[in-house]
């Protein structure tokens, strides 16, 4: 079963055009060290700010509908918030140094966290979280940086399993720097020079062998988002080439990137550039 939707993931689109150019749309924004970019299905823009320790929420035209944050530890403060994941409904945010992840609804007024501070079990205990994702079936995955490892929860917040730690028996993680879930709920994670796709379980589908160096990985629709500081790849399937490559990227170090409505949202530390995407 698993064999037949990674071949479905295969093939459900043809390979786009190599090299094609960006056309510069917008530049709205203004950070003082962004470290990710989320945009849900209404398409505001997510903004982690870990400079300031701030969440801020943006339209597409770059009005700013609400800032939160501030150095702490209480609810809705920050330290060093590194990766921020929305959905319809709700706002994750992995807070790094306060080893936990704050969720908030879609107008990011605080609901709850999940902490390890909270768990009796040691066993499941992450420390420094540097990525956040949650499924189409509202399964919660954290990427524990201190561990090498990725958690699992239900909606409810319950641990469900380990992937890719020291006790599984598909695939060690050595050094996940990403991850992103795609349309079939794979977990596809950045690890070293490898790409590692996982099913939701942690069974192991996949190995791929990087010819470049990739800081950050993202999923939207049928894309694959190959992140390096100065370098965009798209993939549409699991090949060693990229199906797209872009030109007329910005000078600045490129922190996250996300595809939304045929455009390019490109977050660099103190702007997010917007582009339209040719065809």
């Amino acid at each position: 079963m698993y064999k037949i939707y990674l071949l479905i993931l295969l093939i459900i689109v043809s390979p786009l055009a190599k090299g094609q150019d960006l056309i510069f749309f917008a530049e709205i924004g203004s950070f003082h060290s962004a470290s990710s970019i989320s945009i849900n299905q209404a398409g505001f823009i997510f903004v982690a700010d870990a400079g300031s320790n701030e969440i801020v929420k943006l339209d597409t035209l770059g009005n700013v509908r609400r800032t939160i944050g501030g150095y702490g530890w209480s609810a809705s403060a920050f330290d060093f918030p590194i990766d921020v994941f929305a959905n319809t409904l709700n706002v994750f945010v992995a807070d790094k140094n306060n080893d936990r992840i704050q969720i908030f609804d879609k107008d990011l007024n605080y609901l709850s966290e999940i902490s390890s501070r909270k768990f009796s079990n040691e066993k499941i205990n992450f420390r420094y979280p540097i990525g956040v994702t949650v499924n189409s079936q509202g399964d919660l995955f954290i990427l524990d940086s201190d561990n090498t490892r990725i958690l699992k929860f239900n909606y409810k917040g319950e641990f469900i399993n380990e992937i890719g730690g020291y006790q599984s028996s598909s695939y060690v993680l050595s050094n996940p720097r990403s991850f992103t879930n795609n349309l079939l709920n794979q977990l596809m994670v950045l690890d070293g020079e490898n790409l590692i796709v996982f099913d939701q379980f942690g069974n192991l589908l996949n190995r791929i062998k990087l010819a470049d160096e990739f800081r950050k990985i993202n999923f939207s629709i049928d894309r694959v988002i190959l992140i390096g500081e100065h370098k965009i790849n798209f993939y549409t399937d699991y090949i060693r080439e990229p199906n797209k490559t872009f030109s007329n990227l910005p000078e600045e170090k490129i922190i996250d990137v996300v595809s939304f409505n045929k455009k390019l949202y490109i977050l660099t530390e103190k702007k997010l550039s917007v582009y339209k995407i040719l065809n």
